[in-house]
Formats: C-alpha cells, sequence, structure tokens
C-alpha cells in the first residue's frame, strides 16, 4: 500500500508539483522507453501528495478545488504527458472509489495516498455468487496499473432477464494479472497494460453498478450530501484531460520559444530561427490556438464547479457541450503542438528531445473515445439539433 508523509493541506500544491518539473523531465524519456513512469517519480508524486485530491477528508484526503486539479495536472503534464496522464486517471479513479458503499471506502482507502486505477471498458463478465460476483476476463488500457493498489474493474453482469448491467468493481491489485503488451507510440510511458481477472470473487459491498451512477446516484451515505462527490464524474474526466492537453501544449510552446534562439533555419539566411518572419506567424498562432483552449478550459470547469455548489445538476445541453468543448480544446491543442512540432527542424526528431513526444502524446489523447473531437462535436451536435445524444456517457 502506499504511504507518505505528504501535507496534511493542499494549499501550496501547485507549487510543490511545479517544483518535481525537473525530476518529471529528467525522467520521460527513460520512462518512455520502458513503458511505465518510473519509481521515483511516482514516489516523488505521492510524497507531493498528489494523489489524495480526490480521497474523502476523513481519509486524510484534500477534496481539492476543481480548478485547483486542472492546475496541479497541467503542471505535472508540462514536464511529461503519460506521467500526467497517469496522474489524471489514478486522480478520476478515487474520486470514483468515493461513491462507492461506505465499506468499500473502509478498505480501500487505508491511507490518503492509496493509488487507484480503473477502466471503463467491459471487457470482464461478472456472475453473481457467495454474496458478490465472480469476475473473469481482460481489460485493456488500465493506466498505471502496475503502480496501482487497486482497480476499479469494469464487467458486465446479467440480472434477471433485462439487458446486462455494467459495474465497477474494486478489486486489490494483487488479485489481478498485467499483461505486458502496452507497446505504443504516444503516451507511450502511462503504463496502460491490460489487466486479467481470472476467477476474482468480488463482495458485493465492492461493487457499483455504472449506469445509477452516470445518473447521479452515488452509493456511498457518507458522501451523497457532499457537494464536491455530486460533481458528475465524466463531466470531471472532461475536465482532468483538458489538463493533460494544455499541459502539453503549454510545454510546446516553452521548449519552441527557447530553441528558436539556440538554432537556425538550415539553407536560409536566417542563422537564428527567430529571426524569421516565418517563425514569428508560427508561434502566434500556436499561441493563440493555446489561449483559446484555456478560456475553453475555465469556461467548462466553471460551469461544472457552480452547478455543484448550488445543487442544480448540469442540463443535457450542458453536458453535451462540455464534452465537445473537451474535444475542441483537445484538438486546439494537437494543432498548436503540430505546428510548433512542422517548425522545429529534423533536429527535434531525436528522442531526447521533447517537442515529438509532446506531438506524439497529444495525438494519442485526441484519439481517446472520450476525448475525440469529432465524435464529441457529433454527439453536441446531435442535442443541439433535438435528439438524442446517442450516448449515456455524459
Amino acid at each position: 500500500m502506499a504511504g507518505s508523509s505528504a501535507p496534511r493541506s493542499d494549499t501550496d500544491l501547485v507549487e510543490r508539483v511545479r517544483e518535481l518539473q525537473p525530476l518529471i523531465r529528467s525522467h520521460a524519456l527513460r520512462a518512455e522507453q520502458q513503458g511505465r513512469v518510473t519509481g521515483e517519480v511516482v514516489q516523488a508524486l505521492t510524497g507531493a501528495g498528489i494523489h489524495r485530491m480526490n480521497v474523502p477528508r476523513r481519509f486524510g484526503g484534500y477534496q481539492t478545488s476543481l480548478r485547483t486539479q486542472v492546475d496541479v495536472l497541467s503542471e505535472v503534464s508540462a514536464a511529461c504527458g503519460s506521467t500526467g496522464f497517469m496522474a489524471l486517471i489514478q486522480a478520476g479513479c478515487a474520486f470514483i472509489a468515493a461513491l462507492f458503499p461506505d465499506r468499500a471506502q473502509d478498505e480501500i482507502f487505508t491511507g490518503p495516498d492509496v493509488r487507484v486505477g480503473g477502466t471503463l471498458i467491459p471487457g470482464s463478465r461478472a456472475v453473481a455468487a457467495d454474496g458478490g460476483y465472480v469476475v473473469s476476463g481482460s481489460s485493456p488500457f488500465a493506466t498505471g496499473c502496475q503502480d496501482a493498489d487497486w482497480h476499479l474493474l469494469t464487467a458486465l453482469a446479467h440480472i434477471g432477464d433485462g439487458p446486462p448491467q455494467m459495474l465497477w468493481l474494486a478489486i486489490p491489485m494483487a488479485e489481478l494479472k498485467v499483461l505486458d503488451d502496452w507497446n505504443v507510440s504516444g503516451l507511450a510511458a502511462s503504463g496502460s497494460n491490460t489487466v486479467v481477472a481470472q476467477d476474482v470473487h468480488v463482495p458485493a459491498h465492492r461493487v457499483l453498478p455504472v449506469g445509477p451512477l452516470l445518473a447521479g446516484v452515488s452509493e456511498s451515505r457518507r458522501n451523497s450530501a457532499d457537494p464536491f462527490y455530486r460533481m458528475p464524474v465524466l463531466l470531471l474526466f472532461c475536465a482532468w484531460t483538458a489538463a493533460n492537453a494544455l499541459g502539453l501544449a503549454r510545454a510546446a510552446l516553452t521548449q519552441f520559444g527557447e530553441r528558436i534562439h539556440q538554432r537556425g533555419i538550415t539553407y536560409t539566411v536566417y542563422e537564428r530561427q527567430h529571426e524569421a518572419p516565418v517563425t514569428h506567424l508560427q508561434f502566434a498562432e500556436a499561441t493563440m490556438k493555446v489561449a483559446s483552449a484555456e478560456l475553453i478550459a475555465a469556461d467548462f470547469v466553471g460551469l461544472i464547479e457552480a452547478r455543484a455548489a448550488d445543487g442544480e445538476p448540469c442540463t443535457m445541453q450542458e453536458r453535451a457541450r462540455i464534452r465537445a468543448q473537451c474535444g475542441y480544446l483537445t484538438r486546439l491543442c494537437k494543432e498548436a503542438a503540430d505546428l510548433i512540432g512542422s517548425a522545429s527542424g529534423a533536429s527535434s526528431l531525436h528522442r531526447e528531445v521533447p517537442v515529438q513526444r509532446i506531438v506524439r502524446d497529444l495525438n494519442a489523447l485526441s484519439l481517446h473515445s472520450f476525448v475525440n473531437p469529432a465524435a464529441n462535436l457529433e454527439l453536441y451536435g446531435r442535442v443541439l439539433s433535438g435528439l438524442d445524444a446517442g450516448t449515456p456517457f455524459l
């Protein structure tokens, strides 16, 4: 079980994480080569208290404001996109764990620094048995599973004569097998391997039906009345993934601003890239795209927090809009990074140059089915046109 002497408060969490950026950045290439975040970085993030952001206060957690969470995760992502992605998944899964029955929370949150992973791909099958379920199957894209204490496994269960019900089952990682099958071109260090359950028994109190959760029904008696845990979890994932995109894009701008003073443009008269008018246009356009993405993120993060504070649920149109905004700002960040990448010259292809990794990471993020810009625009367009969104994942 993870543990640390992290500070009791999140008042300076952004600064603590920012101080870790040189360490995270220095490990990024090695992490990519080994397909997972290095142990040194995992422990450093734990020591900073990053895993406490969504842990209930009664367990020593912070219940950090969403705006601060976005700032924290963007700072991690600016140093390494894969590390930031792992951090956001574990932050999100800790939030979901806080919606499980209270008895399950007592088992999961034995310390505030517990690392919880999970998946939303129902690749497993759960069968009712002995006061719970026996689950078997594979779940791909289990980000950070090798450094998690618990995993929220998604499975389908046939209950009665109706359609199968999707369940989240909280399982200690020690009871699951990890396949070493994460060999990809983007977010390569996120360790998003496949986890396998083989006849694992999960007691009923560690089972959370996904359908009611998406409808805003929490199994936790202690947390159900807390405005913090009334925030819709899928909309929170929009904010967390937005932080990943923003951090990566900001890092691309920073890297470009440094490199243009250190290199020329080959086969031209420009001995320093920053002197060329084409560089001015590229830099300005990329910066404007990122600035626009930041405004979009601020808009919907503010809406999520405001709705939670006043106790009013987001409307269907607002939910669809937030999904669209998440995808749209990711596209803006990807376009900015692509522009920077194309302007960075052949020397940027070297693995030790962060720009090429940023481009690949943003491409990978935009391919995520929950983030994909085109898919999210379509579902928002359906709602604007008076149709059903076409998905329950809002």
